[in-house]
């Protein structure tokens, strides 16, 4: 099974993301879609020495959730923050957050994270992979901010891809 599905992951995503392109579901469709969900992962697993160990459990699940809200309720402060105030009276920051993950696609996705939610955006990753430069729209207290990305984000991440 492992020869046939090398990442099975990769090819429900494959066979996903070719549906939703062609915008409809048919049998050729599928069928087209499944060689590709199967021949690609076979062709690329060499690109792919060492895949990162995930738990696709409770763990991830309330991460989504979390993200989730997140978004939502990001987006009602940004437009309040617009509506409601002066440009001059944002305190946009700029955050240098250490992170603790050792993989790059935990910190992709925290990268990733940050950015989805309306009035952030993570602009650069240190050389080393320890610390990352985070823009903030509006923000009180840059130590608090920081410690809130670590606590939501970074320490579910840890868990995840433990």
């Amino acid at each position: 099974m492992k020869r046939l599905l090398p990442n099975p992951a990769l090819s429900a995503m494959l066979l996903i993301v070719w549906l939703l392109m062609a915008n409809a579901i048919t049998v050729g469709g599928i069928v087209v879609g499944a060689v590709f969900a199967l021949l690609l992962p076979r062709f690329t697993q060499p690109f792919w020495p060492a895949r990162p160990r995930m738990r696709f459990g409770r763990a991830f699940l309330g991460y989504l959730g979390i993200v989730l809200f997140d978004i939502v309720v990001a987006n009602f402060q940004v437009a309040w923050l617009i509506l409601a105030r002066r440009n001059r009276d944002l305190r946009a920051r700029w955050l240098v957050v250490p992170v603790e993950l050792t993989t790059p696609e935990a910190l992709t996705v925290l990268a990733g994270t940050i950015s989805l939610t309306p009035g952030t955006v993570s602009a650069d990753v240190s050389a080393d992979g320890r610390f990352l430069l985070v823009h903030a729209l509006d923000v009180a207290d840059e130590a608090a901010e920081v410690a809130r990305i670590k606590s939501r984000y970074e320490a579910r991440l840890k868990r995840i891809f433990a």
